[in-house]
């Protein structure tokens, strides 16, 4: 059995260097221009992106470039430029949801392989095989598609891949096609630059077109105003399922602008999510989901992969835009692995977990600087002083503080110290 591919999202490099060490089979990225999430892709320039093309090509990892965005006419120019620098820099795949976009990216860089956006909207076989005649490799499902809808698109389009989301935030429109942050503040969603305005709490009125009198209307306490507000799509839970249909080549998680912590806990949980139902380990349901409840979202939702569209009553959060997380990252290890920067507030005989990426070895230790233990199948860490990496002694750290902070024993690069708190106002 072919396994599915597992893709991360990395906003920025050390995003990508995150999503790699704790799992991913391949990641998406891409330079600010012509991309939908250009905010996160401003991380990115020709340079750096190349370097992190390399990093990612060094450890077997593969990088798709989003290229989805709906260019004007004036352009063109540019488009055709930054195709070609893709192609210079030798990404695996261009993502691309302009018909216009994809017929020039062939003629341009016809070895590198093209991935239909979600936001091209392909909902049926019809759709699929117009595309494959178009050159385009894979697919990436329509947000409202169905597994059902998948079995039987495959079993007519056999050659080519389907890449379906897994996990991250859903868009309140259909399959993105939004106007909304463009009509309140002049950003158009679909070249890149979405304000996220369907996640803001807004106040109902009715208008008495004959009188002109207005009335607001007033809610049930509670109740909220998040009229828009999509929860966030979680089917880890479903890996089973949809592993077992053999007609998914690429599960994605969404997240390019997500916080590092997210990124390197969902990928992880979802890399062993897979890794269980391939090895025929025990799918720990209760485990996985816990992992992803420790990272902010706006509540969690099946979607609609597994039901359909009407089906479902539970894929709004009405009453606010963010569940905030109950634990806190503390800090994240440093390359030279001996030291971490704090991302919080740490004091001397603070106990905190440690993360660490796939398949990584961590052994006891006691010392004076502190000591490390597994714990119920969870490693943890004490502090018994917080010093820094020139030697000098603090009665507490915080996130403001850039100086390393040593740790009592080497622990892998990109290693995260989280803390359970009562209430974390900037979540994880």
């Amino acid at each position: 059995m072919k396994k599915v591919e597992l893709l991360a999202p990395a906003g920025d490099f050390e995003k990508l260097k995150i999503a790699i060490a704790y799992g991913a089979d391949a990641v998406y990225a891409g330079v600010s221009h012509f991309s939908l999430r250009c905010h996160s892709g401003k991380e990115f320039n020709y340079e750096n992106f190349a370097e992190a093309v390399k990093y990612a090509h060094d450890r077997g990892v593969k990088v798709y470039a989003t290229v989805n965005s709906f260019p004007f006419e004036n352009q063109l120019p540019l488009v055709e430029e930054h195709i070609l620098k893709l192609k210079e820099i030798g990404v695996d795949a261009m993502i691309i949801s302009s018909l216009g976009v994809l017929m020039r990216a062939r003629e341009l860089a016809p070895e590198i392989d093209i991935h239909l956006s979600t936001q091209a909207n392909a909902l049926n076989s019809w759709d699929y095989k117009a595309y494959r005649d178009l050159g385009v490799t894979r697919i990436i499902a329509a947000r409202e598609s169905t597994l059902k809808d998948l079995q039987r698109i495959k079993q007519k389009v056999p050659d080519v891949e389907i890449e379906t989301f897994v996990h991250g935030a859903m868009c309140f429109a259909y399959s993105g096609r939004c106007l909304l942050s463009a009509v309140q503040f002049g950003r158009n969603p679909n070249k890149g630059s979405c304000a996220n305005d369907c996640r803001y709490p807004y106040v109902l009125y009715a208008e008495n077109p004959e009188t002109g009198m207005m009335f607001k209307l007033e809610e049930y306490p509670e109740d909220g105003t998040y009229i828009m507000n999509a929860k966030d799509l979680c089917l880890i839970e479903h890996i089973p399922e949809i592993l077992k249909s053999g007609v998914i080549d690429s599960i994605k998680i969404e997240g390019r602008t997500k916080a590092p912590y997210y990124v390197g806990v969902v990928t992880k949980a979802y890399r062993e999510a897979i890794d269980a139902f391939y090895e025929g380990r025990e799918f720990d349901r209760a485990h996985f989901m816990n992992e992803i409840l420790t990272t902010k979202n706006r509540g969690l939702t099946d979607a609609y992969l597994v039901k359909r569209p009407y089906e479902r009553h539970d894929t709004q959060n009405l009453e606010t835009s963010l569940t905030h997380g109950e634990w806190q990252v503390s800090g994240i290890v440093n390359e030279d692995e001996e030291t971490f920067m704090c991302k919080y507030k740490t004091f001397p005989g603070d106990t905190v977990e440690i993360l660490a990426p796939k398949n990584a070895k961590i052994s006891p230790v006691k010392n004076e600087i502190g000591e490390i233990w597994q714990e119920n199948g969870k490693w943890m860490l004490k502090f018994n002083k917080i010093e820094t990496k020139n030697g000098k002694v603090l009665e507490a750290v915080h996130s403001g503080n850039l100086n390393p902070v040593k740790l009592p024993a080497k622990l892998p690069y990109l290693t995260f110290l989280r803390k359970k708190v009562e209430y974390s106002p900037n979540g994880v």
